[in-house]
């Protein structure tokens, strides 16, 4: 069923009357992700938004870097990298592991890997 009303303005860029399918709506309502999930999802993509960690996990996509190392290729200082890099562990994109006094990072999945070259490909479109 539909239910249809009149705009009176005209904007190109949206219909110019109130459709709507009762059909469509219900179905994309049922499919909908829980409100938890979408803020997570929401949360997760906050942090893809911050330059410096966009750097480090293109960094990490190439291979498992110590802190030290990951400061030099992005000429930035350790306390902003450590700062960083603990944002991302809360939000498990990348993981870390101890060799003696190092710390060493990689991108924590495939699923990391996935959005970074979703995103580059995205991009270069």
């Amino acid at each position: 069923m539909f239910i249809c009303t009149f705009i009176h303005m005209k904007v190109d860029d949206i219909c110019e009357i109130v459709c709507t399918d009762e059909k469509a709506v219900a179905e994309v309502k049922s499919k909908m992700l829980d409100e938890n999930i979408l803020i997570v999802i929401a949360d997760n993509f906050k942090i893809f938004g911050d330059p410096t960690r966009l750097k480090i996990l293109q960094a990490l996509y190439q291979r498992e870097l110590c802190v030290c190392d990951l400061t030099a290729a992005l000429n930035a200082n350790q306390s902003t990298i450590s700062h960083q890099l603990r944002l991302l562990r809360s939000k498990n994109l990348v993981k870390f592991r101890k060799q003696g006094k190092m710390a060493y990072y990689s991108l924590a999945d495939e699923h990391v890997k996935k959005i970074i070259e979703l995103g580059v490909e995205h991009a270069n479109e």
